[in-house]
């Protein structure tokens, strides 16, 4: 399935956590800032996306634990100039408050560089 596509059919069955951060994100409700939903990232569809921030926030449900796939997404999204935030749904759901919060206190913090250069042994040579 295309990237495009399958985020197209995420944003159409989005949990109840998703739901609930989305009426947050959404619209510039969290103090003016843009979010995107169920963004395609490379070969990955991000949760939410702050571009100008390069912050991602992802809602995980049970699957995530200890996830080596995740592991291995969130390496890649950082390479590209990313901050990864990760809530659990629960938390989103009975601490929405808190969640917020810190999503916010992200958003004040620097964005990293965009995206991480390459460590000298696999830039290409200078001519």
């Amino acid at each position: 399935m295309h990237p495009q596509d399958f985020a197209k059919a995420l944003r159409q069955q989005m949990t109840d956590a998703e739901q609930l951060l989305w009426r947050h994100l959404r619209g510039h409700r969290l103090k003016g800032h843009k979010f995107r939903r169920q963004q395609p990232l490379g070969p990955y569809v991000v949760d939410f996306v702050h571009f100008g921030a390069r912050l991602i926030v992802e809602a995980d449900g049970g699957q995530h634990n200890a996830s080596a796939h995740d592991a291995v997404r969130d390496a890649w999204l950082r390479r590209q100039g990313f901050a990864v935030l990760r809530f659990w749904n629960n938390d989103i759901l009975r601490q929405t408050d808190s969640v917020l919060q810190a999503i916010w206190l992200a958003l004040e913090v620097e964005p990293p560089l965009s995206p991480t250069p390459l460590p000298q042994g696999e830039r290409g040579k200078l001519r």
